[in-house]
């Protein structure tokens, strides 16, 4: 890595009276930046199919500010508001790459409360920050050191809707270096009864975060059911929910992180399985219970761990019939429903389910690494499906349906969504 790796800390801080203020206007200014952006690239697309790129929406930008209108943009730093021109730039670019659908108005109530600054707008000092258009420094709450002698380069302040404040530095982190080779592999089947559990037969339990707090989540949420629309009471009853879920949400991060990084310290190879979550919690009886073991933030989590520390993550194809396979002869079930979780083989081999899943996705992986599974997957692979994910190449996409599917959403979204502040 050669300590070229940035890295974003963040951590809570406690806005004085005038910086909150100060604060939630730059927040609502970034908002209607970004809306009238988009509204305008929209419109230009759906009436006249033109692209409107970055240094248009910035010409923009100062015209707005010049009107009576909007010329309380030019109160609050301008730094931020660029930094909005540009994640709408990068928006449209994942879209134009179809990486992302087309991108969406910002919402008073449902978007996250942001903004960005860059070194021009902040002064460190010492480990002191100093926002544009402040006089005091923000009063954090150093919650782990920061990288002995590290600069940020930008500077996002943020508010979730539990009404907490928070600060993410971005900076290089030296620290973060290969670790020390080992022969080391695990296989990895990730569950509900138990989140992980590994090849070498190790299942690590699921707390069950959500369900540890439902009957308070529901008690919460009957009470602002009960409160009269649009009233301060049911602003402080939104605030109650918002904690139980940022509650539940900071435990379950912090456990995941923590067996991520546990994993990573002790492995050299991790094989995991390519499961579509979107799809599985369209299973209603399942979906809570699916959404609450996070198995997306647990690959995320391992994924850009093992790229820091030089570990390697092999993810095996989602058809991979891991459960049906008998990791000890290769013979393959007929049909495993959920509800067995032990069987016998033909073989006379008696498998926990979930282990000999595990088993049967490390030596997947495996063959990837060894024998280019995968790469030349097999004529006749167990289950009729590749052991490895296969990745077809992606067709450059043409201009014609780009420009027709691109002008359709365009059309639709101007049509339909109203800028707000």
């Amino acid at each position: 890595m050669n300590g070229q790796v940035k890295r974003a800390f963040k951590f809570r801080f406690y806005p004085s009276e005038a910086q909150a203020v100060e604060l939630s206007r730059t927040f609502g200014c970034v908002r209607k930046v970004y809306n009238l952006a988009l509204q305008a690239r929209s419109e230009a697309w759906a009436l006249r199919g033109e692209r409107v790129g970055y240094e248009a929406t910035s010409a923009l930008l100062t015209a707005w500010k010049r009107t009576e209108e909007l010329a309380f943009l030019a109160e609050v730093s301008s730094v931020p508001l660029q930094q909005a021109l540009r994640h709408l730039q990068a928006a449209f670019g994942n879209f134009w790459a179809r990486r992302a659908r087309f991108p969406r108005f910002k919402s008073r109530k449902r978007s996250r409360a942001s903004a960005e600054y860059t070194r021009s707008a902040f002064r460190w000092r010492d480990g002191v920050l100093t926002l544009a258009k402040m006089a005091e420094p923000l009063d954090i709450r150093w919650s782990r050191p920061m990288p002995e002698g590290a600069t940020p380069s930008t500077v996002t302040v943020s508010r979730d809707s539990a009404g907490r404040w928070f600060v993410s530095l971005l900076c290089e982190d030296p620290s973060v270096t290969p670790l020390p080779a080992t022969d080391a592999v695990v296989g990895i089947d990730v569950g509900l009864d138990h989140l992980l559990v590994l090849s070498t037969g190790e299942k690590i339990g699921n707390p069950r975060h959500e369900r540890r707090d439902r009957t308070a989540l529901a008690k919460a949420q009957r009470a602002l059911c009960r409160k009269q629309k649009d009233s301060n009471n049911r602003a402080k009853a939104r605030v109650k929910v918002a904690r139980i879920h940022a509650r539940i949400t900071d435990r379950r991060t912090d456990y995941l992180h923590k067996i991520t990084t546990r994993l990573v310290r002790e492995t050299q190879t991790l094989v995991i399985e390519d499961l579509a979550v979107s799809n599985m919690v369209g299973n209603h009886r399942l979906a809570r219970a699916i959404n609450d073991a996070s198995w997306r933030q647990f690959r995320q989590q391992l994924e850009y761990k093992a790229s820091w520390h030089g570990r390697n993550v092999t993810v095996v194809d989602r058809w991979f019939p891991s459960s049906k396979l008998c990791s000890a002869c290769g013979a393959l079930a007929s049909a495993m429903p959920l509800s067995v979780r032990t069987w016998t083989c033909g073989c006379g081999t008696i498998h926990d389910r979930d282990v000999n899943a595990a088993r049967n996705i490390l030596a997947a992986g495996l063959a990837v690494t060894v024998c280019g599974a995968g790469v030349r997957p097999q004529r006749n692979p167990p289950g009729g499906q590749s052991a490895t994910k296969q990745k077809t190449p992606r067709r450059e996409p043409q201009e014609s349906p780009s420009f027709t599917r691109g002008r359709s959403q365009a059309v639709q979204y101007f049509r339909t969504a109203s800028v707000e502040l």
